[in-house]
């Protein structure tokens, strides 16, 4: 069982619109409605793996309600905690050539009896499970340090735990040790303080996420492929995918398929390849199921390409 942390979930919307014209009326070629935040999306991954997968997640509200009925729609088990503020609501706008843009709401503030349920929870609904993956942004009301006291604890249990996050609680978390880190590049290179031109700049940066106390590094550069940094060794994975359709939570997709797959050695980051791959072809946020995957579009190579630039460098 693969449990999963989201402590700032939301109602996603997102709609396909040919083009994204400022100050026009834009008229939707398509609507989906999801429950949405990375570790939900990690949980419908899974679950859409045919995979048992329980969802831990702070709810409020009748966005909230709507989001717990949703997974449940899905096969997805609910560990709700009830919050007094109501769940965010997201909206999202698919442009045909791929181009997405988000428009992300704050979220309720969880007051401290709130914010402790929350880790009582994951504690109580951790004893079955093979990972945690602790995923997305804090709301307001959670320090930068909570999920650092959240991978403690969880290794004091003796579960392993994934961990996408960025900025100060992503490098608050390092330090004790989580079992991989899933950055994207926008994450990594903020996350070391520097820009990355190349995939050889993205491989350093991972190396100093380990150096820092990451046990491994899962790292997705978008178009460029994804390098996975650990103790066993360094691989590089790329699939060949011939059109995008969306990439709203195609990093959750590949988390899914990381952990799917064990969580450790090029075998895991080849499923993470072919699950990302797969849900860019996707509309909104769909994850893939079994059939949507190419592993033979899947290459994966202890061999990086480090002098390769990135097509989408961050500065």
């Amino acid at each position: 069982m693969i449990l999963t942390v989201t402590p700032n979930p939301s109602l996603d919307r997102t709609y396909e619109v040919p083009s994204l014209d400022r100050g026009e009326v834009v008229r939707a070629t398509g609507e989906r409605v999801d429950p949405g935040g990375k570790g939900v999306n990690v949980s419908r991954a899974v679950a859409a793996a045919g995979r048992r997968t329980v969802a831990v997640l702070p709810l409020g509200g009748a966005p909230g309600a709507l989001v717990a009925e949703l997974l449940d729609q899905q096969g997805i088990e609910v560990a709700p905690v009830p919050v007094a503020g109501a769940t965010r609501s997201n909206i999202a706008l698919a442009e045909s050539d791929g181009v997405l843009t988000k428009i992300n709401a704050p979220g309720p503030e969880l007051s401290d009896a709130e914010t402790e349920l929350l880790l009582e929870t994951v504690r109580r609904q951790s004893r079955d499970a093979a990972w945690i993956a602790c995923c997305g942004s804090l709301p307001r009301g959670l320090a930068p340090s909570w999920y650092a006291d959240l991978v403690a604890r969880s290794h004091a249990a003796g579960v392993r735990i994934a961990l996408d996050t960025s900025g100060p609680a992503l490098l608050a978390a390092l330090r004790e040790r989580p079992d991989v880190v899933k950055p994207n590049a926008e994450e990594l290179s903020g996350a070391v303080g520097r820009p990355l031109a190349t995939v050889g700049d993205a491989l350093k940066a991972a190396e100093e996420l380990r150096e820092r106390g990451a046990r491994a590094v899962l790292a997705s550069l978008g178009a460029d492929g994804q390098l996975l940094v650990s103790e066993r060794g360094t691989w590089f994975g790329s699939a060949r995918v011939e059109s995008v359709r969306s990439n709203v939570g195609a990093g959750d997709s590949s988390l899914a398929g990381f952990l799917i797959a064990g969580g450790n050695g090029p075998e895991a980051l080849a499923s993470a390849v072919a699950h990302g791959a797969a849900a860019v072809r996707l509309p909104g946020s769909v994850m893939p199921t079994p059939a949507d995957l190419d592993p033979a579009a899947v290459t994966v190579t202890p061999e990086v390409p480090a002098d390769r630039p990135l097509r989408e460098p961050v500065s």
